[in-house]
């Protein structure tokens, strides 16, 4: 069928994250993980497609041209709305991604203005006079400010995005979006007379995200987090935009046992592995053993594993030890040690037989999934907001695969995540 609207994300477990808030509505969503290399005008196609990049901390001529390829294959399958999906932390730099991307997706589309909105209320993300917060933190006071690859030094919206654009930057802030749709259509109209391409949009609670998506919901660009996306299938189901003809994804009969791999180092994936160790068998990855004798240590112990238990293999660690890898290895060496060894100890639990697969951290998810050779996915049951299961075939076998954001799910995540796919399993 057409695509109705056709989405891109910079990382893959931002494009989960994407896929699971549109699928609550019963919405078929088809995931596709990388560049697609099937014919959109002769592939089956969904109402809603997300295609998942490796580009947040790509070099931004690099993270541009995929997204440009991504937004082709996209219109060729006839989608006329798009959304750009980032973090709903705002990672970048002050050289982008997000800001050249999105500038780029403007000027393919031909339209002359978009929204910035990554707020998350569910998951404590919200936007206050184009400040971001992550709970009651300003952006710049939460622990985004360590982060290893975009540490977030400053909380406001509009700074952190001037950089990155040419076009100039406004705002439409929360007592306007407390108005209501009309209000916000009105502001926007106005910022468009004053030559404002790029709008950063306040949200703190979900009937904001609501207000936002009525508002906004023609646009040719909409960009921010998954959540002011959510809305839109309902929206596009009551004016008829979309027919309700979606399949729901049915949860395939899997074997036993569980792996967990762990590249992130945020402070959320740190308490959700020292909870998780309480209850299962544990590998630590240490990028600096890593550069010196390689994975084959991690690999022997993973062979020695009952493919039917449950067991975590992590790299993650505080920002001491991060630091510490760092200047030892360089940022990119270090972290390009950690996504190789947890892709081949994938690829090694599969072939002994593991079918559930629950990985955290965007880049460790990449290469995850890359190493796994997925490039399609249904989207299954929700595990947190914006964390839903994924069903995909890899190696000839059917799996389940889950993609987490550093920072998303409580400490038990592990834990539910695994619960959660045995309770809607086939009884």
């Amino acid at each position: 069928m057409s695509v109705v609207l056709g989405c891109i994300a910079d990382d893959f477990t931002g494009a989960t994250d994407l896929a699971g808030l549109l699928a609550r509505s019963g919405v078929k969503v088809s995931l596709r993980m990388g560049l697609p290399t099937e014919d959109p005008e002769t592939c089956e196609t969904a109402a809603f497609e997300v295609i998942a990049l490796k580009s947040r901390t790509a070099p931004v001529a690099d993270a541009v041209a995929e997204t440009r390829a991504a937004l082709d294959w996209l219109r060729r399958a006839g989608a006329k709305r798009f959304f750009w999906k980032y973090c709903s932390t705002f990672d970048s730099t002050a050289e982008g991604n997000i800001g050249p991307v999105a500038e780029a997706l403007m000027k393919d589309i031909g339209t002359d203005q978009t929204i910035y909105c990554p707020a998350f209320p569910e998951n404590g993300r919200s936007i206050f006079m184009g400040n971001l917060f992550v709970g009651e933190l300003p952006l710049s006071e939460s622990p985004m400010k360590d982060h290893p690859l975009t540490p977030m030094r400053d909380s406001n919206l509009m700074r952190l995005l001037a950089p990155q654009v040419n076009g100039q930057v406004g705002l439409a802030n929360r007592l306007c979006v407390a108005e209501g749709a009309d209000a916000l259509k009105a502001r926007l109209a106005e910022l468009t007379k004053q030559g404002v391409a790029h709008v950063v949009v306040d949200a703190v609670a979900n009937e904001d995200l609501y207000t936002i998506a009525e508002a906004c919901r023609d646009m040719p660009l909409m960009t921010g987090g998954s959540a002011v996306a959510m809305p839109l299938p309902d929206l596009y189901l009551a004016d008829g935009t979309l027919s309700p003809d979606a399949e729901k994804a049915v949860t395939p009969d899997l074997p036993e046992g569980a792996i967990i791999l762990s590249g992130s180092c945020s402070k959320m994936t740190r308490a959700q592995v020292s909870e998780c160790l309480k209850s299962v068998s544990g590998y630590k990855l240490d990028p600096i053993t890593l550069s010196k004798e390689g994975v084959q240590s991690a690999r022997d112990w993973l062979a020695s594993q009952d493919p039917r238990s449950s067991k975590i293999i992590y790299a993650t660690t505080d920002p001491e030890g991060v630091r510490a890898a760092q200047e030892t290895l360089g940022t990119t060496k270090a972290g390009e040690l950690v996504e190789a060894a947890l892709a081949q100890l994938a690829v090694d639990a599969r072939d002994a037989g593991t079918r559930r697969f629950v990985v955290a951290g965007g880049e460790t998810s990449g290469a995850v999934t890359k190493s796994l050779n997925v490039t399609r996915m249904t989207i299954g049951k929700e595990i947190a907001p914006g964390v839903p299961w994924t069903f995909c075939e890899s190696g000839g076998a059917v799996i389940a695969l889950t993609l987490k954001s550093g920072n998303f799910g409580t400490e038990t995540f592990f834990a539910d995540a695994l619960t959660s796919l045995e309770e809607s399993s086939p009884q």
